[in-house]
């Protein structure tokens, strides 16, 4: 908990009551929270011109109960069938567990929330045991045009998960979450889709006491919501995880995989290389559940060595300077290190707050120095992998960062961000009871055309007042990188905050980058697929979506942006169901 010297907000500390929309939102465990440090909001302050008044009330934080008032429209006998699947207490039809599993963890979604809008749930839950009730339920609901909407950790950012046609919820995170098998020869790890993070690495991790391996192992695949998302999940958004520099994105860690899909079973090869026509791993991730639902992945894995860790961190002058150096540094086939993050000057303004750097000695050696604020650049990182490796790749980048005029700082200010890295969501929900949003986007970009972006979704984003943003380069590729943007406001409501966002996503496009480098696009940033993408290639993911759901029952209405409507490709309105040009789908 953070010291305040003069007045400090109330911030939420306490679990949300059971029942209530705010154990909806709530992010991850209810016993965990996260407020500001007195540095961070004191920046709050002064860049909104806001006093302490202004922290003195909260609003909307959504401890109402959810009433039990949204009638299911899945008909009696549908629901007794699914039952005989899956048995009586895995099919609900109740509200609230209904609304728990019907939004994910977009800023539009925790706006509902707050405000007990109600809209769009599925007619039922249903929580599967094993592959075989998965086939039987999606054969049943293709025979009876049911929707099916997958569901994991629920930590979507792109309302991916968004049951629009009502229908069901497949719900994986509940019974569906084992491992399969484990090869040691190979390398690999089979596991249900609906396994988390943590229980993943668990079993990694003690691979000698689970399986009798002869080394411990990982899979290297660490997301912010790494805790609270679905290994089934990473893959169908072709996620990548904060280590990815050196691991690869979840595309490169994928062996294999199973589907269920309403043409049927859908199962790759499972090796690690073919030339026997296109690649089925690569049609199928990224699908979003609109092809069919994931059941198996086959997974690569690596050994788990943290004794052979070296984390790094370094202060350049410029982001110009910065920029070299990370290119430098994934372009001199020395290797790559595995986290890798580097802050623009306004990111690294609001991170030294963040992690308790500002203020110390390291802070104060900066200045003399002359790395001003408002200019200076922050690298973190480590390395990983064989001792001897991870040695020498350190030494290539202190000599590279070196040469750009790098000041190293020790591996502090790296700690205090891998402390907190999983916990940072926390932050959200303290700040937006005061009507603070903290929101994000993220996005795919070549060195030769970084600046042009980061410059160009910078000047819209600091168009609107009182607004602070903050961008960060990871997930590092010797011919490019991610662009993550941070933006912190006030906003009146959640329809100027939408504007806001749509505005940032037609600057990212206008720019040249990807809409979407590892959150996937659900149906938030569907409007603007084709006009990425292309019309040739988006009538090849039609065409994928005509064979293997032609009745259109997989995840409809906007995602991947496959069934919407002309007018409804830009600046659409989630107004309810029946969002898209398909109309409702009737149940038979």
């Amino acid at each position: 908990m953070s010291k305040y010297h003069g007045f400090k907000p109330e911030w939420e500390h306490e679990p949300p009551p059971p029942g209530s929309f705010r154990s909806i939102f709530k992010w991850g465990n209810p016993d965990e929270h996260k407020e500001p440090n007195e540095r961070l909001y004191r920046l709050m302050k002064e860049t909104f011109g806001l006093d302490d008044e202004a922290f003195r009330m909260k609003r909307d934080e959504g401890l109402e109960m959810v009433p039990d008032t949204v009638p299911s429209g899945l008909k009696a006998h549908h629901a007794a069938a699914l039952r005989d699947i899956v048995g009586q207490d895995d099919v609900r039809l109740d509200t609230y567990t209904r609304l728990s599993v019907a939004y994910g963890k977009t800023m539009w979604d925790l706006y509902r929330l707050r405000e007990a809008v109600m809209e769009n749930l599925p007619d039922a839950v249903v929580r599967p045991h094993d592959k075989d009730q998965i086939e039987r339920i999606v054969a049943y609901c293709t025979a009876h045009r049911i929707p099916i909407t997958p569901y994991g950790g629920g930590s979507s950012a792109t309302r991916g998960l968004e049951p629009c046609r009502g229908g069901i919820t497949l719900d994986l995170w509940a019974h569906f979450n084992e491992v399969v098998s484990f090869n040691e020869t190979n390398q690999t790890i089979t596991v249900e889709a609906g396994i988390s993070g943590p229980k993943l690495e668990e079993a990694l991790n003690r691979a000698p006491e689970n399986y009798g391996a002869g080394h411990r192992y990982t899979c290297g695949h660490f997301p912010q919501s790494f805790e609270y998302s679905s290994v089934g999940g990473w893959v169908v958004t072709r996620g990548a995880g904060q280590n990815s520099t050196y691991y690869g994105n979840i595309k490169d860690l994928v062996m294999g995989q199973e589907y269920a899909t309403p043409r049927g079973p859908v199962k790759s090869y499972g090796l690690p290389a073919h030339a026997v026509g296109p690649d089925i791993d690569e049609i199928m991730m990224g699908s979003e559940g609109a092809f069919g639902v994931l059941t198996h992945v086959t997974l690569k894995v690596f050994r788990y060595s943290p004794e052979n860790r070296r984390m790094f961190s370094y202060i350049f002058p410029s982001w110009e300077a910065a920029r070299g150096a990370v290119r430098e540094v994934m372009q001199t086939e020395a290797g790559h290190p595995s986290a890798f993050r580097l802050s623009d000057p306004e990111e690294t303004d609001v991170a030294l707050k963040l992690y308790s750097v500002e203020g110390t000695p390291l802070d104060s050696l900066m200045r003399v120095l002359g790395y001003r604020k408002n200019e200076r650049c922050l690298l973190l990182g480590w390395t990983e992998g064989e001792r001897g490796f991870t040695r020498h790749l350190r030494r290539v980048v202190r000599r590279v960062a070196r040469r750009h005029r790098g000041l190293g700082l020790t591996a502090y200010p790296t700690r205090r961000w891998e402390d907190s890295r999983f916990r940072d969501p926390y932050l959200r929900e303290a700040l937006q009871d005061f009507g603070v949003v903290i929101d994000t986007m993220e996005c795919g970009v070549t060195w030769d055309n970084m600046d042009r972006v980061h410059q160009g979704v910078r000047a819209f984003a600091k168009s609107r007042p009182q607004t602070l943003c903050m961008t960060h380069i990871s997930h590092v590729y010797p011919q490019g990188a991610n662009l993550y943007f941070i933006f912190i406001g006030r906003f009146k409501d959640k329809e100027e905050y939408q504007e806001y966002q749509y505005g940032m996503f037609d600057n990212i496009r206008h720019f040249g980058a990807s809409m979407s480098h590892h959150h996937g696009v659900g149906k938030m940033t569907a409007m603007w697929v084709e006009e990425s993408i292309g019309t040739e290639q988006m009538e090849i993911f039609r065409a994928l979506k005509a064979h293997f759901d032609p009745d259109n029952i997989m995840n409809p209405g906007g995602t991947l942006g496959l069934d919407l409507a002309a007018g409804e490709r830009r600046r659409a309105r989630f107004a309810g169901r029946g969002w898209g040009d398909a109309g409702s789908i009737r149940q038979e």
